[in-house]
């Protein structure tokens, strides 16, 4: 294998065993875990060291380095995308939206991202809530908006009426709206859309799929609209569809279904990322178990058939589609999965990560670096290396001066491989990069 997480190796990987749990601080999880996950065969740090760079943010969200600048881009839920140079954050935005985004609850300014030749194209993408525009049917929540904006050769500004939209969505719930966005490798970009939202895929804008055993939903339905799913489109070259076009070898180019999207079986992705050629998405769960998927081209990834590896809301349930479903495509296990009220885990919200790639915590290459929005005071650890096809696990203990976050809401990766933690802690939403410990 070579240095990155190996796609092939572990399509429809997933978790055999009941619900798993990690251990505390800088413990590898042993066979007294529900699931008797695997342990990491090596050792992890006892703990590491959140050293804050930026605060004052309501919900820092993502970060993106700026090519051939001493700046970093910084997302705030709340509207607004900050500079960040290396005095910290300046005092005039690189993006304000104001009244255009809605805040609150999971809505907001969600993903941020550079065009991959951004020195030349000066291009930034964003995905946003906004108030209800035209098309958006009634009762419905709001809009989803994908745009991008110019920013000046500064790199400090970005050009407010150069605002371009790429694509709209009526989203028929205010929660489960993803957000991350993301260019491959391809130098398509990739964009996550939940399943719109309220609970168990079902209710006011929620298709009828092909399973009846339970009601809904927009997971499984990849004809009557993009939730659910995640999308890859070329934003290089527009089309009858406007500001994009769709890549050839899109697995529903010439399939029955709308042709953006990549993969489907989604709750709501809420970050995803790239390590070379892998992919890896972390769909937050309803109720009972979350979950990371090494995401394929056509993948279905089981939603709202089944949550993680277990059927949802049924004693038993399919494990592929029906043949006359997209010819009985397999639902395709996460690598991750961990438990809601497990022991001695009690994770609510997968919030994702990265493949570490740094030089400064030598203990974590090559592994996968997430965490849950409700911490604990720990980072969470799989090893796609492993023996088997589930990815062992286990915890590492944060330390920060002032408190570690109360919740933690996403994390970043700069273009030296080192890993950054988004959270908040009293009140404040604050950026920490990932250290060795003292």
């Amino acid at each position: 294998m070579n240095d990155r997480v190996g796609r092939r190796r572990f399509l429809g990987a997933g978790l055999a065993g009941t619900a798993t749990g990690l251990a505390g601080c800088g413990q590898l999880l042993g066979s007294s875990n529900a699931g008797n996950q695997p342990l990491i065969d090596g050792s992890l740090p006892d703990s590491v060291r959140l050293r804050q760079v930026a605060g004052g943010f309501d919900a820092p969200l993502a970060l993106v380095d700026v090519p051939d600048a001493d700046l970093r881009y910084v997302a705030d839920q709340s509207g607004s995308v900050s500079v960040l140079d290396s005095d910290g954050v300046r005092d005039d935005p690189l993006l304000e939206f104001g009244n255009a985004v809605e805040f609150g609850g999971e809505k907001g300014l969600l993903g941020v991202a550079l065009h991959p030749n951004f020195e030349e194209t000066r291009r930034l993408f964003v995905r946003y809530s906004a108030p209800s525009r035209d098309g958006t049917p009634e009762n419905f929540s709001h809009t989803f908006v994908l745009a991008e904006f110019l920013v000046d050769e500064s790199g400090l500004q970005a050009l407010p009426d150069s605002e371009r939209t790429l694509l709209e969505i009526p989203e028929p719930q205010s929660n489960h709206n993803a957000g991350a966005l993301a260019f491959g490798p391809d130098n398509n970009l990739y964009v996550a859309v939940g399943d719109g939202g309220a609970g168990a895929d079902a209710g006011l804008g929620h298709a009828d799929d092909w399973y009846d055993a339970v009601e809904g939903g927009n997971g499984q339905d990849v004809t009557e609209n993009l939730l659910g799913s995640l999308l890859r489109i070329d934003v290089d070259a527009d089309s009858e569809r406007g500001a994009y076009s769709i890549p050839d070898d899109n697995p529903l180019t010439d399939a029955d279904g709308l042709a953006e999207q990549y993969a489907w079986g989604f709750r709501n992705p809420w970050r995803f990322s790239f390590d070379g050629d892998a992919l890896l998405v972390a769909d937050v769960g309803q109720s009972e178990f979350e979950e990371v998927n090494l995401v394929e081209r056509g993948g279905n990834y089981g939603w709202n058939v089944r949550e993680g590896s277990r059927c949802f809301r049924a004693d038993d349930c399919p494990t592929e589609t029906p043949e006359s479903v997209r010819g009985g495509e397999p639902l395709v296990d996460p690598v991750v999965e961990y438990a809601h009220g497990g022991d001695p885990v009690d994770g609510v919200a997968v919030v994702g990560g990265y493949v570490y790639r740094g030089s400064a915590l030598s203990d974590l290459d090559g592994r996968y670096v997430f965490a849950d929005l409700r911490p604990d005071g720990r980072l969470f650890v799989a090893d796609p290396s492993g023996p088997d096809e589930r990815w062992p696990m286990g915890t590492v203990e944060m330390d920060a001066d002032g408190g570690v976050p109360d919740q933690i809401y996403s994390l970043g990766r700069g273009r030296d491989g080192e890993l950054f933690v988004f959270g908040i802690e009293a009140g404040d939403g604050r950026v920490y990069r990932v250290d060795p410990a003292e």
